[in-house]
């Protein structure tokens, strides 16, 4: 008897729905993007029993031929598909002709659908892929599909969906990714009767955020957008203190599609890194459009992965653009009130120019999702008001060298030498008797407008890090200036270090550390970058082998170098508990206003938190009475 046999059609789709249909959020996924496909401009989509009773989602679309609606459930069936050459550019939400023949097969299936010009709605039922006849019935304009009793005749597949509120869940975060690419039309989500969302046609993307999401996310959000090299990206990105413990508020959309590309959630990293603590995600709602030829989607099965022809390129705009941005703005901590800075607070610090160009920037945001969030042919977004580029510009030129001062800030040394005028630093004409440290730890700062703490500790380390990235990574990057020393310092080392000193010589040069091996498992430093003069050089040494051993990515991996740097920082920087002459705090606090990225630590740490005179005035109850 022979073994190998041919599959059923209708067991082929059943084996096909376990790609397609993981739970009914996806459903939900397939069947509103089908709706958006057929150009509706009102979608609702009503759940009971988090969707494993009923998925409902009625539209006001172009409707289906009553000829069409009982192939429209076969197998790679589709009207969004013809040639070989539309795949290298597909517009559509959909296009591989799987989704309702797959749901067709584990539920029972109702279909009501009528065209614009059709005096009639046609209706057929399909239970677990046994179709009856297409029936004239009465009905609006637009397709109504009914999805019941999911997986009834699999219950090996039923019993692994969640709770009703998991299942609910899911939905819900599919309805929001449409909802957020598609804000000109209008969306409702009801579950068991009840009305959970009514989104309206024309609603701006931050007023959806608000809604879907929270309220604290959407007022802390500031918007981007540039246009280059037939990539544009318009993005709204969270302020790094409403940073959050995992990627759920990272949303990507490409042309409409919400996506998930390794390459954006690392750019969208690196464009935060040192503004946000490492076990720390940035919040970021990021729109791209790009021609439909210059990437693939046709790549997985739920069409949530591309496949970009130059990924680089994605990576580095993306990056450039959410860096520039980020730079721009007063990153300070507000203290006192506990509350995530708004948009406009944290946007006040500009300048009235820079100011300006916040709004035509919002406004241009607005005229890019009023024109639809698909790739027009040329689409030339003129937001600055003079035909220029659409970057902001970046922080003004740094005049300030820190050289070997960093490292020569040493305990009532007074040895910190002055950058500059303290004037051009935080305004030392208006303190009343300059700065004050607190537990050796924290310098206080009075201000025009109340007073500033800083985290002596997370402030220099922040100095100290940007000088090193500017000698090792910048435009005239140059080995670091190192130290000979006369009796050179040893270091007992595994055979697995010892390696790694061998494979890694050109990075120990850039770092100006020399190093010989002084026997079969010890080393012997003959110098060391004066940079780091106050760290020893011997447990610096021991801290980056283990990290070269730990690490799996190449020794010359910008991260790493990155993260090198970081440690260095650290190890050199005053320490917390060091108490500090006040040439010293005066010279410390002179560099905050000459350094990028001043507000926080290479780690993400805060570096100042400011204290107005008017939360003074409310937490001594001189408000409100």
């Amino acid at each position: 008897m022979a073994k190998i046999a041919v599959l059923d059609k209708n067991m082929i789709n059943m084996i096909a729905a376990g790609e397609v249909i993981e739970r009914p959020a996806n459903i939900v996924k397939e069947l509103m993007e089908n709706s958006i496909d057929a150009g509706a401009s009102r979608i609702a989509v009503s759940v009971e029993d988090g969707g494993k009773r009923l998925i409902q989602v009625t539209d006001d679309g172009g409707g289906i031929e009553p000829e069409d609606i009982e192939t429209a459930f076969e197998p790679h069936a589709t009207s969004k598909l013809r040639t070989m050459d539309e795949l290298l550019g597909i517009s559509s939400m959909g296009f591989r002709g799987e989704a309702l023949a797959s749901i067709s097969s584990v539920a029972r299936v109702k279909i009501k659908s009528r065209e614009r010009d059709s005096i009639s709605a046609y209706s057929m039922e399909i239970d677990c892929g046994d179709k009856g006849a297409v029936t004239p019935v009465s009905g609006d304009y637009g397709t109504t599909l009914e999805v019941r009793d999911l997986f009834y005749k699999l219950p090996a597949r039923r019993k692994f969906l969640k709770t009703v509120n998991t299942e609910m869940g899911h939905i819900s975060e599919q309805f929001t990714r449409i909802a957020l690419a598609n804000c000109g039309i209008e969306m409702k989500l009801s579950h068991n009767g009840r009305l959970l969302y009514h989104l309206l046609a024309g609603d701006d993307v931050v007023s959806r955020i608000s809604v879907l999401l929270t309220k604290d996310i959407a007022q802390g959000l500031v918007p981007v957008l540039s246009e280059e090299k037939d990539l544009t990206i318009a993005a709204y990105l969270g302020h790094p203190s409403i940073s959050r413990t995992t990627n759920k508020f990272q949303y990507t959309f490409l042309n409409g599609r919400y996506i998930r590309d390794r390459f954006i959630t690392h750019s969208l990293k690196e464009a935060y890194r040192g503004l946000t603590e490492p076990n720390r995600f940035p919040v970021a709602f990021i729109f791209l459009q790009m021609p439909y030829d210059m990437y693939d989607v046709n790549v997985h099965p739920t069409k949530i992965e591309v496949r970009f022809d130059n990924p680089n390129l994605v990576h580095s705009q993306l990056l450039g653009v959410i860096r520039e941005k980020l730079m721009s703005l007063d990153l300070d901590v507000e203290a006192g009130s506990g509350e995530s800075l708004t948009a406009s607070e944290f946007a006040g610090g500009l300048s009235p120019e820079m100011s300006g160009r916040q709004q035509r920037v919002k406004d241009a945001l607005a005229d890019f999702f009023k024109t639809g969030s698909k790739p027009a042919t040329q689409r030339n977004f003129n937001f600055t008001g003079d035909g220029k580029s659409s970057r902001l510009p970046s922080s003004p030129p740094k005049d300030f060298s820190v050289g070997d001062t960093p490292n020569r800030l040493s305990s009532g040394s007074g040895d910190f030498p002055n950058q500059g005028p303290r004037e051009s630093g935080l305004g030392f004409s208006q303190f009343y008797d300059g700065p004050v440290q607190v537990n050796n730890t924290y310098i206080l700062l009075p201000t025009g407008d109340g007073f500033m703490v800083i985290d002596q500790h997370a402030l220099h380390e922040r100095i100290i890090f940007q000088k090193l990235s500017e000698l090792i990574t910048g435009e005239n990057s140059r080995p670091l200036q190192k130290q000979r020393f006369l009796v050179p310092e040893t270091l007992d080392v595994t055979a697995s270090q010892l390696e790694r000193v061998n494979q890694n010589s050109g990075l120990f040069d850039k770092l100006g550390i020399e190093i010989e091996e002084f026997g079969p498992s010890t080393i012997a430093i003959h110098s060391f970058p004066m940079i780091l003069e106050k760290v020893s050089p011997a447990e610096f040494v021991s801290d980056l082998l283990d990290m070269l051993i730990t690490r799996p990515v190449a020794p010359d991996d910008a991260e790493l170098l990155q993260d090198i740097l970081e440690m260095a920082a650290c190890k050199a920087a005053v320490k917390a508990n060091q108490r500090l002459s006040r040439d010293e705090m005066e010279d410390l606090v002179a560099q905050k206003g000459l350094i990028e990225s001043s507000s926080r630590c290479p780690h993400g740490r805060p570096t100042v938190l400011k204290f107005s005179i008017d939360e003074l005035e409310k937490q001594f109850k001189r408000r409100g009475f």
